[in-house]
């Protein structure tokens, strides 16, 4: 087995603005109901952006959302949903249909929505050529308290090369009591994010073991373990021992720009509260290319 490991620092989120935040964003989306041409309506009567209900009921487990495409301008003003005919496609069948068609939008089907205990989505992805289904799972939405990440792949026709699966898990509650610690404290035992992906020649693990730093931000350890399978372990331990260096370079390259990404947007935020913090993400879905104070 290989194992590669980096430790990056990254500013420290406020719990209490993160679950105040989260738990506005799901009421606004549970205020929410379906408007014209499947359009997802807020309390408000304003459309969410980039959002549109396909097929199913709004919030209901099957339903079906994505983006329906623009139309052709020499199409623009021909008969809407409410008013179709005989022989004309209403916007929930025609957005199921265009999804399924090659380089259309892909959707997202809602599993199960329950606010007060998890929510569920899974999209099936078409992209160069790979099926993909992902699936994610969000426990406790409105404090939330643990995300789960299902993906596998397989490209029709490969065969078994082509087949690959991961799960992984964020255990929120088990990341922020390892924030809590005092700096001098040794790290959690059981890393609070982990994630395992499977091929048929080979296996890998990744975790997230974070702890704070005097200055108050967190110092984050990502480790990264590889093995081959079955009797491809010999092989898979030559074929490691070469690549160990741009392995290591790239989990390195990977882990330092994730920590900027996340220090910048952290940096760009003013956080709010109450109203103020209810009014300014209910504005970012609805223009999500405006100024984001939060």
């Amino acid at each position: 087995m290989a194992r590669f490991a980096h430790t990056v620092t990254v500013a420290a989120l406020d719990r209490g603005w993160f679950e105040e935040a989260a738990g506005t964003l799901v009421d606004l989306l549970d205020a929410s109901r379906e408007g014209p041409g499947g359009s997802v309506v807020l309390a408000d009567g304003r459309p969410v952006e980039g959002l549109r209900l396909l097929k199913g009921r709004h919030l209901r487990p099957g339903a079906r959302y994505g983006e329906v495409p623009a139309e052709p301008e020499e199409t623009a003003g021909e008969v809407p949903v409410e008013h179709a005919g005989a022989g004309e496609v209403p916007v929930e069948h025609a957005g199921a249909e265009a999804g399924d068609s090659p380089g259309a939008p892909q959707a997202v089907v809602l599993r199960t929505w329950r606010p007060s205990h998890s929510v569920e989505v899974e999209s099936l992805v078409e992209e160069d050529g790979m099926s993909l289904k992902v699936g994610l799972r969000l426990g406790e939405p409105r404090r939330p308290r643990a995300v789960e990440l299902s993906l596998s792949g397989h490209k029709p026709g490969g065969g078994s090369l082509y087949r690959f699966s991961g799960r992984g898990k964020a255990d929120l509650a088990a990341w922020w009591a390892a924030v809590d610690r005092l700096p001098s404290a040794p790290p959690a035992a059981r890393a609070p994010v982990s994630g395992r992906a499977v091929h048929r020649l080979a296996k890998a693990r990744l975790t997230l073991t974070p702890r704070p730093a005097e200055d108050g931000s967190w110092r984050i350890t990502v480790v990264l373990s590889m093995r081959g399978r079955w009797l491809l372990r010999p092989v898979g331990a030559v074929v490691l021992f070469f690549a160990r260096g741009p392995v290591e370079r790239g989990l390195r390259e990977a882990a330092e720009s994730a920590a900027e990404e996340w220090n910048t947007a952290l940096a760009e935020l003013t956080p709010l509260h109450g109203e103020a913090l209810r009014a300014e993400i209910a504005d970012a879905l609805v223009n999500p290319d405006g100024s984001t104070t939060l």
